[in-house]
């Protein structure tokens, strides 16, 4: 995948990790949820022949996984780890199931210009993550959700004890995390005019941790920053084009990737 693609993608990936992760939270789903949009987004494109209808397709597909992911962890009470591993297990099958294992491509050319066109040099992707970052910003800095998000991340108990109300809030998140993971299926998708049920989005979610991670954003919720996160994805991105210069074999990265994880957790534990 061209370098602009693969960093805006992992980037808006990100920007909704952070916010769940700012929650106390996590989502393992969003490399298996953006595969069921992409493939649900392509079905409506080419049953409809309307990239409007496809992009509204991809946004409701999304947004009901993470209100899935949500209400399980706000009403169902399971832990968001166990939640979102199903969801992404469940997501992926139902991909592969529609797909029969393989990929499936869009009948409307149209549809590429999403990921292929440029405004004054600078591709549609970066255009599409820089106003996802400020649109996620404004959400988290300067709105009473970030506020109630910070807050629960920080002590849920508390957050109760204050008569936010935690559960919408959580659901909230989750809701949000799906719909910028539909974005980036969009995008994604849009970039060859297909998507491969079985290899797209793999580890997408570890690209996204790594870079909030990098950024700065805790573990434990209720500290970091998404401007944080943008830098984190830039990073990272450099990272990944370095070994991919440098020959360093695929198979490896995953193990640098992970490291970084580790590494970055340990030194928010000095703080």
């Amino acid at each position: 995948m061209d370098y602009p693609s693969k960093v805006s993608i992992i980037g808006i990936v990100a920007l909704g990790m952070t916010v769940v992760m700012l929650s106390g939270g996590i989502d393992l789903s969003v490399g298996s949820v953006l595969v069921l949009v992409g493939v649900m987004t392509v079905l409506a494109l080419n049953s409809t022949g309307s990239i409007l209808v496809a992009i509204f397709t991809a946004c409701l597909v999304g947004s009901l996984a993470g209100l899935l992911n949500g209400l399980m962890v706000a009403k169902g009470r399971i832990a968001s780890f166990i939640a979102t591993l199903g969801m992404m297990a469940a997501a992926r099958s139902i991909a592969l199931y529609i797909a029969e294992g393989g990929s499936v491509s869009g009948e409307v050319s149209g549809f590429t210009a999403i990921a292929n066109s440029d405004v004054w040099l600078i591709d549609y992707p970066i255009i599409i993550f820089l106003i996802m970052t400020a649109l996620v910003y404004v959400l988290m800095h300067k709105t009473r959700f970030g506020r109630y998000v910070y807050a629960i991340g920080s002590n849920e108990k508390a957050a109760l004890l204050s008569a936010i109300r935690v559960d919408r809030v959580k659901i909230g998140v989750y809701t949000l995390v799906g719909l910028l993971v539909s974005v980036a299926a969009i995008i994604e998708t849009s970039r060859l005019n297909s998507i491969s049920s079985s290899s797209s989005g793999v580890q997408y979610e570890l690209d996204a941790i790594a870079a909030v991670i990098i950024g700065g954003t805790r573990m434990t919720g209720g500290k970091g920053k998404i401007i944080g996160t943008f830098f984190g994805v830039l990073i990272l991105g450099i990272l990944n084009n370095m070994m991919n210069l440098t020959n360093v074999s695929p198979h490896l990265q995953g193990f640098v990737k992970g490291l970084i994880i580790i590494v970055a957790v340990l030194f928010q534990k000095r703080e």
